[in-house]
């Protein structure tokens, strides 16, 4: 297993010059793909803020607008029970909330919490400045440039779970990186999450379809984990996503989620899926009111459920083209949504949840520069969670392991952008400039010549040698350097260590639940 290293210039660069931890030849025989060390990522300045704090309370006021005068629908009747008790006015599914109501639940939220892995290494700790980066979530489809476009399958998730594992970058499960179709989904969870838990040692995601999904995965990651049912309630080892069916309604599927999970202190990020034109109002603004308010109501239940539950703010608005009405993702209004969305979520004191998306139909400049403009977004914009990090295309249509792979360097770039610059007397380098006086050049100066092997970022994909370099090397395009990358990857890949016990005891919940039936498939 890689070590998790601290993320000093000297150390970085030494473990990236080799391997990032991993042994001097992988098992393909090659030298291992250059990464960056295993390690905690740390906003090192303050997020953008692209709008006044005035104009935040304006979005602010307007959702409680929203969710007293119009209100939202939840569908699952206890859901309605335990509001209108609180203080909320039922009639029928339409819930309109009290505006201190809202403000008071909001308070007991945690701004920080751990997210707790197998590996106690590869926890993470969620809010303030801290940012992770998770896998592609729930495609149908997969891809590779050898084999072309084709429906989620299990082969093509365990591969992904060992890319997942392999890259250091990726430090939790979004979710099913694709979705293995090919198992029946009664049962499709036990099988996915027991891989999940078994070829990572890495916190992940199980989803919210009703109460028997959520439960079976609550208890596989404790089974993972070798902790009491008391001790999974004290550390939060689970996360589920909530998606609210915008416009203004919680179903009954993820209502139960947020009682299963925030009831056991697991981790609920309430994201609504607000896109402009479609689901939203058609102005940024109008989006993010109606984005608020949506999040505010999720997240008010789960602290009705609980006082203190681990809960995020989930930020998902884009727009749609309106030639065609297909959501459009990596755009300008994508941007504004996200910074503004990290505004919001700090208003709040709450972490915020994004997502590196694109809606490239292939892996090319267009999925390059909106994935690029998606992660400016992010970063910028604050975000601490990041679904969809690595591998999304076509609007989340296809998880692609040539783009996983792209995504993987985009990241990294990222993790060393996001490090503090160097000052010390050695780095002003002002001996250096001595030494080479008027006219000279630095390739042959001391201070280069000591630095030579570690001085830069390593790319994983790009390519930077010049024209005549390329043109001997075959003219490798990224797409090509990417497809070596991701296979040299699984053949390198080694499933982290797990104790015998741990391993025969979740076996068994699998198998037991699978003789059980596993769970409904009608919602």
């Amino acid at each position: 297993m890689t070590d998790i290293e601290t993320s000093s210039p000297e150390t970085s660069r030494r473990s990236r010059r080799e391997g990032g931890g991993r042994r001097a030849t992988s098992a393909s025989g090659r030298a291992p793909v250059a990464q960056l060390p295993r390690r905690k990522l740390a906003r090192a300045f303050p997020p953008m803020q692209i709008v006044s704090d005035d104009e935040i309370e304006s979005i602010h006021h307007a959702s409680l607008r929203v969710l007293s005068e119009i209100g939202m629908d939840f569908t699952l009747p206890e859901a309605r029970d335990m509001l209108k008790a609180a203080g909320a006015d039922v009639q029928g599914e339409r819930v309109r909330f009290d505006l201190a109501m809202i403000e008071e639940l909001m308070r007991s939220v945690p701004a920080e919490f751990t997210f707790h892995a197998r590996n106690p290494e590869n926890s993470q700790r969620i809010g303030g400045n801290n940012m992770v980066f998770g896998t592609v979530a729930s495609p149908p489809n997969s891809s590779d440039m050898d084999g072309g476009r084709r429906s989620g399958n299990q082969a093509d998730f365990r591969n992904f779970l060992k890319l997942a594992q392999y890259f250091n970058c990726i430090g939790f499960l979004s979710g099913y990186p694709v979705e293995p179709i090919d198992i029946h989904a009664s049962v499709r969870h036990l099988e996915a999450l027991r891989d999940m838990a078994v070829m990572t040692d890495k916190p992940f995601h199980a989803y919210s379809l009703g109460s028997e999904r959520i439960l079976d995965g609550i208890e596989i990651a404790r089974i993972a984990r070798g902790i009491s049912h008391e001790q999974l309630e004290r550390e939060p080892s689970l996360l589920t996503i909530v998606n609210t069916n915008s416009p203004l309604k919680l179903d009954t599927p993820m209502l139960r989620g947020i009682l299963e999970m925030s009831s056991r202190n697991q981790i609920v990020c309430v994201t609504p899926f607000t896109l402009a034109g479609a689901m939203a109002p058609v102005t940024v603004a109008g989006a993010l009111v109606q984005q608020n308010a949506e999040a505010l109501a999720g997240m008010a239940f789960t602290q009705l459920v609980r006082k203190g539950a681990p809960v995020i703010y989930g930020g998902f608005t884009s727009n749609v083209d309106m030639k065609s009405g297909a959501p459009a993702f990596g755009t300008p209004e994508y941007m504004k949504a996200t910074i503004v969305g990290g505004q919001l979520a700090r208003r709040y004191k709450v972490p915020f949840r994004t997502s590196n998306t694109c809606a490239a139909n292939t892996v090319d400049a267009q999925a390059a520069y909106e994935s690029v403009f998606s992660l400016w977004g992010l970063t910028m914009g604050g975000g601490n969670l990041i679904m969809h990090g690595a591998g999304w295309l076509e609007g989340g249509l296809v998880a692609s392991f040539e783009k996983f792979v792209l995504d993987c360097d985009l990241i990294q770039m990222v993790m060393e952008f996001m490090q503090p610059l160097e000052t010390t007397e050695d780095a002003l380098g002002v001996e250096a400039i001595r030494e080479v006086g008027p006219g000279g050049h630095f390739f042959g100066a001391q201070h280069t010549l000591g630095r030579y092997t570690n001085a830069f970022y390593a790319p994983i994909v790009s390519d930077w040698r010049n024209n005549q370099q390329w043109l001997a090397a075959g003219k490798p395009e990224a797409w090509q350097r990417a497809n070596s990358v991701w296979k040299q990857a699984l053949a390198d890949y080694q499933e982290p260590a797990i104790d015998a016990a741990v391993k025969d005891e979740l076996n068994a919940f699998v198998e037991r639940r699978k003789a059980e039936g596993g769970a409904p498939t009608d919602f």
